[in-house]
């Protein structure tokens, strides 16, 4: 089984029709390339005692990467879960395939190479086994780490056969035989996970948590406007004060322009190192800068807000997709709806901010990176710092949750670039308040919507006009749409255009990027052509997923910054349909009730190869305060859910994450972002939590990841419920700008 980059390339188009290869950039890739082969040598190692390692190639930020893709590789060598070790892999493409984590991609990706590197090492063991004792490799079986031949009762401990076994040539992945699912005896079985412990108890296990000999610490302070310069400032004075080693100007490579790249190199700034963080920091609360901000200054959301306007009262600027004469025939509709939907810049808000430990020696450079994509991080220290990829190790350490934040590497850079000017390790750290001012953002957007429908009730027309940001085509990251952003291909008449505003600001994916956006507004409107209609909300859908009019695209263009094609969508209707219905059963969406104050709505979505739909059951009261009671959700990520607890607590945590994100959002003023940490940028409280039930419908298809898709439904769930509950649409996100109280 070979993997690179390519091969994950033509993996990840699959991922919500090409979502994953539009938001993650990866590395240009020469036509000649090395494949690497993976080999069970490399992931598996076994002690004499019988205890066995496996190597955890995947960085983790809380998805269960680390649990997840051991136990492939763990059943299918048949031992027992509690003899195994895991232990995670240094950045090593070559060895262990790509190590990345994004997109939920982890799970599709590894399905079927991790479970045949298991079968693999155990055919090496059966193998040995079967020379020792002058037998063919067919007559022996395993089972809880020891080779058996039943016939005769010999048997030998995978210890004991270890060290011949790691010299045999590992036979071709793609040749050993894999288990029928019913025997099965760790996938489908929950296991805690393996950093339970050490984070209970509080052991060292983050970024923020490594420790060097001798090591120093950094802090950056960058100008309150995106990619403002320093002039002029007090350094000789910070220099003197205690325990300060080193303070420098960063020059930085950013120069802001309508459309600002995924990596857009180094904020400027001045970077103090200190002997502890506290020092630094203290320091930097006495550093006096004159900065030029530059024209990144005249940004405000009010500016944004008001040019969307504009720009919806203009013909488009780009066409992703249209077909059907929508333009001309609306006007035969037996009745037109119109709404406008709205929606903020959001920050990821992780627990642990961004940092990076390195440490820059005799030539060479050691990193300590919780990157979810250290190759594209190790490149880009090396591009940035003027040296070779080859002398740089990156440790991949587990972070404190990413929601695709370290999918960028701006801080790993900045760690690498102080580290090679200073004589000792050091360690980055950014403050709360850096994280949000300096985050890349999920982009806001503005939709403006038209929808027709005929004399039967039947949705015949849409219309929807993206209003984002960048420059012509060049969108800014995470602001593109998909040519086949659904409902495209099951409206007989379908137009989707966009048109761009200029935005001096970073951007990127955050957790199910894009559809966290385009699922409130899609599903949102078709809430509201049902009501138009005077149907049922999941009647009028299920008869629209019954209505395929146009194929999906395939290789067609979409209106992303580099213009990379679409991958082919692989949106399946009965899956879409099954989710909705099994979720419409387990929340008695046929029997609910009629209350005032008090309604359901429901939403689904495909995004990542996964598909989830969410009934919420929702209260309003007389003072507009939004009490969301219950939520159910019923998902279909194919036939194998590989651990069942992690995966309920995926989707519960999609879920809340999703909650979070009807409360929140970043405005800028005269360039600055005037939100600075949890209390006016908050995340869901305990007290908002809803009960959040799960429900699987196992389909034939393979095992896909959670990481993403459970939580796009719950915003449209929640405030189509507000409607149910008030009569009143909620078109403009947070809910406090509709009217209604979120806290």
């Amino acid at each position: 089984m070979r993997m690179n980059r390519r091969s994950f390339l033509q993996l990840a188009t699959l991922a919500g029709g090409g979502m994953a290869l539009r938001l993650y950039h990866l590395p240009a890739l020469d036509a000649q390339e090395k494949l690497p082969e993976l080999t069970p040598q490399a992931f598996v190692h076994i002690a004499p005692d019988g205890t066995t390692t496996i190597m955890a190639r995947a960085s983790e930020s809380g998805q269960g990467m680390r649990n997840m893709l051991p136990m492939l590789i763990a059943e299918e060598f048949d031992v027992d879960w509690k003899s195994v070790r895991v232990q995670q892999a240094d950045l090593d493409e070559s060895r262990y395939g790509r190590q990345f984590s994004g997109g939920s991609m982890n799970t599709p990706l590894g399905w079927d190479p991790m479970r045949r590197v298991g079968a693999a090492a155990r055919q090496l063991l059966i193998a040995t086994a079967a020379e020792r004792w002058n037998l063919p490799a067919s007559a022996c079986t395993t089972a809880h780490g020891r080779v058996l031949h039943k016939a005769s009762g010999r048997s030998a401990s995978y210890g004991e056969l270890a060290t011949d076994a790691a010299s045999r040539k590992a036979p071709a992945l793609d040749s050993v035989a894999l288990k029928d699912p019913g025997e099965y005896r760790i996938i489908g079985h929950s296991t805690q996970g393996v950093d339970i412990p050490a984070i209970t108890t509080g052991k060292p296990l983050f970024g923020i948590d490594v420790q060097l000999p001798g090591m120093l610490y950094a802090s950056i302070q960058k100008a309150p406007v995106f990619a403002g310069t320093v002039k002029s400032a007090n350094l000789d004075e910070i220099r003197r004060m205690p325990g300060i080693r080193h303070v420098f100007v960063i020059e930085g490579t950013i120069r802001p322009s309508a459309f600002t790249p995924w990596e857009p190199g180094m904020e400027p700034g001045i970077a103090i190192v200190a002997d502890t963080w506290w020092q630094a920091q203290t320091a930097r609360s006495q550093l006096k800068v004159d900065w030029d901000l530059g024209p990144a200054a005249s940004q405000s959301s009010e500016g944004f807000r008001q040019r969307a306007k504009e720009l919806l009262a203009q013909p488009p600027g780009n066409t992703v997709r249209a077909y059907g004469n929508v333009e001309s025939s609306l006007h035969a509709a037996a009745k037109v709806v119109q709404a406008t939907y709205e929606y903020p810049f959001i920050a990821h808000m992780t627990m642990e901010a961004q940092g990076a430990t390195a440490h820059w020696k005799d030539g060479r450079m050691e990193m300590w990176s919780t990157s979810t994509q250290p190759e594209n991080g190790r490149e880009l220290v090396a591009q940035t710092l003027g040296i070779d990829k080859s002398v740089i190790t990156t440790h991949m350490i587990r972070s404190g949750g990413s929601f695709g934040r370290r999918l960028q590497n701006d801080y790993l850079v900045e760690a690498a670039w102080i580290a090679k000017r200073v004589d000792a390790p050091v360690k980055l750290l950014w403050s709360r308040e850096d994280d949000i001012s300096h985050d890349g953002l999920r982009p806001g957007g503005t939709m403006g919507l038209t929808g027709g429908l005929d004399a039967q009730g039947r949705l015949t027309h849409w219309r929807q006009h993206f209003i984002t940001f960048g420059e012509n085509h060049h969108l800014a990251s995470g602001g593109g749409i998909g040519a086949d952003s659904y409902p495209a291909g099951f409206v007989p008449a379908y137009a989707m255009y966009t048109s761009a505003q200029p935005l001096m600001l970073r951007t990127g994916a955050l957790r199910a990027p894009g559809d966290n956006a385009y699922c409130w507004v899609a599903q949102s409107f078709l809430d509201e052509m049902a009501f138009a209609s005077g149907r049922d909300p999941l009647e009028f859908q299920l008869e629209l997923l019954g209505n395929q009019r146009v194929p999906w695209t395939v290789g067609q263009p979409d209106a992303v910054g580099d213009h990379e094609p679409t991958g082919p969508s692989v949106l399946v209707p009965e899956r879409f349909k099954g989710v909705l219905q099994l979720v419409a059963e387990k929340s008695g969406w046929a029997t609910r009730k009629k209350q005032p104050g008090r309604g359901m709505g429901i939403a689904a979505w495909f995004c990542h190869l996964g598909y989830f739909a969410e009934v919420a059951d929702v209260s309003v009261d007389k003072d507009n305060n939004v009490t969301v009671h219950n939520v159910w959700a019923a998902g279909d990520i194919g036939s194998q859910i590989i651990n069942p607890r992690a995966a309920e607590n995926m989707v519960q945590g999609g879920i809340m994450d999703g909650m979070s994100a009807l409360g929140q959002e970043i405005t800028l003023a005269n360039g600055r972002i005037e939100q600075s940490n949890f209390h006016n940028h908050p995340i869901l409280r305990m007290r908002q939590t809803p009960k959040i039930e799960v429900f699987w419908n196992r389909t034939h298809y393979a095992p896909t990841g959670l990481g993403e898709p459970s939580l796009p439904p719950v915003l449209p769930a929640v405030t189509n419920a507000i409607f149910a509950a008030t009569g009143r649409r909620v078109r403009t996100l947070p809910l406090q700008r509709s009217g209604f109280n979120w806290a």
